[in-house]
């Protein structure tokens, strides 16, 4: 089992940056991450999303440019830079798992992830 533990959400106005960590613990050997968020009345959306080595990274379109996803394995920690934030950055930010031997074609999908954190809200203001 595995569990994920995100942090560093708050308010933050128009333009500025936040970072947001995820804590993983348990069964962390090999695993891809990846970052989904969902704003009120929206569904689940993919974010970012890192492999286990980092060398390989994914983004939304929408936040390409401005968010960096990261990990540093030594701390089972993974993390999201937000750059240049803007009020429709606002959601709950979901940090998930990927068991390894999974396709890297799946991370940009939540039905391709085995855990899930609780979720860190962010809140852009104009």
């Amino acid at each position: 089992q595995v569990q994920l533990v995100e942090s560093g959400g708050g308010l933050v106005q128009a333009g500025g940056s936040l970072r947001l960590s995820c804590a993983a613990s348990g069964r962390t050997s090999s695993l891809a991450m990846g970052w989904f968020r969902q704003a009120p009345g929206k569904e689940r959306e993919f974010v970012a999303a890192s492999s286990w080595s980092g060398g390989s990274t994914g983004y939304a379109d929408s936040v390409k440019g401005r968010f960096t996803v990261s990990k540093d394995n030594a701390k089972n920690t993974v993390y999201l830079q937000m750059n240049s934030l803007k009020p429709e950055d606002t959601a709950v930010y979901y940090c998930a798992a990927k068991r390894p031997g999974t396709y890297w074609r799946d991370s940009y999908y939540s039905t391709g992830y085995n855990y899930w954190g609780q979720g860190t809200q962010v809140t852009v203001s104009s």
